[in-house]
């Protein structure tokens, strides 16, 4: 039987991305969505990636003489609506049959950076061409093949994009038990990577993985950011010593991120390794994060933890599957929105204010937790 998903376009009416989730398990296929949002082994780290916000506190300052907090942002140039772009994602016709077209399209109409996974089910020009001159980056999976990989980077300055991501905390495929208990294989072409990924459609994601490069060093940084001519962001470190090697390297930028809990179960949330990566990264070159943004104060506490800017990965998808583009950008709408509300009550009145802002450590007993009920598949 033929997958079939999504064909939704459209305004959604959700209150948070929690519900948004919810409301996406009933219209993206079982197996998909257990792709989508499970995570590694027994799913700790990403429950702790949500749970740990709750570590720093945001103290509200009062008499600070704010009023309708300013969200825009420039980052290498570009004037971004928010300081959130959209994180790189495998296969978005898995949420939605018009897959990375129309998420691209959203997240323009928002005024935001669009990164493209390698594993995207619709090919470079097309998403290049939905974007409308909108930034596009470009999510590296590292092929065994330097000629493949040549190729790939040819392609993508052709299209114009701004900078590569390359991907070093996803070299195997976590232990996604989700995946196995519903029997996932993958329903979609994967156009980008096709040429060394021959019959993709059927191959678990155990096999998409192992055929891109597992022995990854920072000579690959310097190949890729030699022969593309590329700002190259590394997406993964989350110690000094990770930030060492790709600085030494010549990163342009440092993407903190443990692929959304789905890599290795039982490591560090996300939030608790981008102080410690921000502070080895002493303002030398931008910081990106990613892994459980799902709230306006997430963003907040990320930012003045020491992150330029913030990635969505699962909400998008989940906006994707539920209204297409219109979908993804109320996505981004919302945080912007909730990211604004927790400006004012803080009393910073931009996204620089929000760097300088001192959090506090959450003094309170461990076992209280206000985060959401978080049964994920």
């Amino acid at each position: 039987m033929a997958f079939k998903t999504s064909s939704a376009e459209g305004p959604v009416d959700f209150i948070n991305t929690f519900d948004l989730e919810k409301m996406a398990q009933k219209v993206i296929p079982k197996g998909a969505f257990g792709y989508i949002a499970s995570g590694a082994g027994d799913t700790f780290t990403l429950h702790e990636n949500i749970r740990s916000f709750n570590h720093k506190l945001i103290v509200p300052h009062t008499l600070m003489d704010v009023e309708e907090p300013e969200t825009k942002t420039i980052f290498a140039g570009e004037k971004l609506t928010a300081p959130m772009i959209m994180a790189p994602v495998a296969a978005h016709k898995l949420a939605n049959e018009q897959g990375e077209t129309a998420s691209a399209k959203g997240v323009a109409d928002f005024g935001s950076i669009y990164t493209l996974s390698s594993y995207s089910s619709v090919d470079l020009p097309e998403v290049t061409a939905a974007l409308h001159g909108a930034p596009e980056w470009f999510q590296f999976y590292f092929s065994k093949d330097n000629g493949i990989n040549r190729h790939i980077m040819d392609r993508v300055k052709e299209q114009g994009i701004k900078a590569i991501v390359l991907t070093a905390d996803a070299m195997v495929g976590g232990n996604r038990e989700t995946d196995a208990r519903n029997n996932f294989t993958f329903p979609v072409t994967l156009p980008i990577v096709q040429e060394y990924l021959p019959d993709s459609v059927g191959k678990t994601m155990d096999y998409v993985y192992k055929s891109a490069k597992q022995k990854l060093s920072p000579k690959d940084v310097e190949f890729i950011a030699e022969y593309s001519g590329l700002p190259v962001y590394v997406k993964g470190p989350q110690s000094k010593e990770d930030v060492d090697r790709a600085l030494s390297a010549g990163a342009a930028g440092i993407w903190v991120s443990n692929h959304g809990g789905r890599q290795l179960d039982g490591g560090p949330a996300a939030f608790d390794s981008l102080q410690e990566v921000a502070q080895a990264v002493d303002h030398r070159v931008p910081v990106i994060f990613d892994s459980g943004i799902r709230r306006g104060q997430h963003i907040f506490k990320a930012i003045a933890s020491g992150a330029d800017l913030v990635a969505l990965g699962r909400p998008v998808i989940y906006g994707l599957g539920l209204g297409g583009s219109v979908g993804v950008k109320q996505v981004f709408e919302k945080l912007q929105a909730e990211l604004k509300l927790v400006m004012q009550l803080a009393g910073t009145q931009t996204v620089e204010d929000i760097k300088n802002f001192n959090l506090r450590d959450n003094h309170y007993d461990p076992a209280f937790d206000t985060s959401h009920d978080l049964k994920l598949v």
